[in-house]
């Protein structure tokens, strides 16, 4: 698979409702460009992929929006919206916050989301110029998985994660 047609099946299994089988996401993962910390940087809404995985559901549960790079040592992996329909950085949920570094995975080095408090990683490839994906790694689980996969697009304009409250 190519760039341009992971892309397209990209779009296509983003807009699918039911289930996703991990290993087209895993395909199409193959096919993207890694991306360094600094390209990152920026605010971003989130979305996941439902495949079976144990945390299906679990951060819409939560309210979560997205995340936040402000810079490579300030990342913000848990925006959420509370009752009032405010962006908060959910500290708790993620026992801290988190930082940006590059992060061999899959053979690749790529921008990763290391947590502060979980011993999480958040590995990054590039699908255009304002949408990324996201595979959730945590200690303990075998190289092949199973995985959280997600997708962040770049945030429009408006009101940041604190101001408001």
């Amino acid at each position: 698979m190519d760039v341009i047609e992971a892309r397209a099946r990209f779009q296509e299994l983003r807009e699918r409702s039911g289930t996703v089988v991990s290993s087209e996401l895993d395909e199409i993962w193959a096919a993207l460009d890694t991306v360094r910390p600094e390209d990152v940087l920026g605010e971003w809404k989130g979305g996941e992929f439902r495949t079976g995985h144990p945390l299906d559901g679990t951060l819409a549960a939560a309210g979560w929006y997205g995340k936040t790079f402000t810079s490579v040592h300030d990342a913000k992996p848990l925006i959420c919206r509370n009752s009032a329909g405010e962006l908060y950085s959910n500290r708790e949920l993620g026992k801290g916050e988190a930082s940006l570094w590059t992060v061999e995975f899959r053979g690749e080095p790529t921008a990763t989301m290391v947590y502060d408090g979980r011993p999480v990683f958040d590995h990054f490839k590039r699908v255009d110029g304002s949408t990324l994906m996201g595979i959730m790694n945590v200690k303990g689980v075998p190289a092949e998985g199973p995985f959280f996969y997600f997708f962040l697009e770049r945030a429009p304009e408006g009101p940041r994660a604190g101001e408001g409250s």
